[in-house]
């Protein structure tokens, strides 16, 4: 497992840059954490770290999946919110699984509520709150 402590919201850059040079080959990335952890905030964050221009990012609540493409390497990067799914059909509806087999970067937020189909390679990646309200990030394959 590997960690990065990220004290407060200007050791964000920081935090997604060296979360970033440990992404690898990997392509699908779970976030787990309570709601408040900044999951949405991290992920924001290591979009614009991968080249996502600033104004395109945002959560996908409402949209479930929000698609970007990498300015510097014009890599297509996923973001999935599956909060407010009602069941694992709606995902599948989805094509979720087509995502998660394209080879682009799929970020997802919530993954506990497709677990049954999360690739076998998925990255966990769990924030968590500290006392302090710094976050820590432990990553885990």
């Amino acid at each position: 497992m590997k960690t990065i402590q990220v004290p407060n919201l200007e050791a964000l850059p920081a935090a997604a840059r060296e979360f970033a040079s440990l992404m690898g080959d990997n392509t699908v990335f779970a976030f787990y954490g309570d709601m408040g952890a900044g999951k949405t905030t991290f992920i924001n964050e290591l979009c614009r770290t991968l080249g996502v221009d600033t104004d395109d990012t945002a959560s996908p609540t409402f949209a479930l999946i929000n698609e970007y493409r990498s300015d510097t390497t014009a890599e297509l990067i996923y973001h999935f919110d599956f909060y407010r799914i009602e069941d694992l059909d709606e995902a599948l509806e989805l094509g979720i699984e087509d995502y998660f087999d394209s080879g682009a970067i799929c970020l997802l937020e919530w993954p506990e509520r497709v677990a049954p189909v999360l690739p076998s390679d998925t990255v966990s990646v769990r924030i968590r709150v500290n006392d302090d309200d710094s976050r820590t990030i432990e990553i885990s394959e």
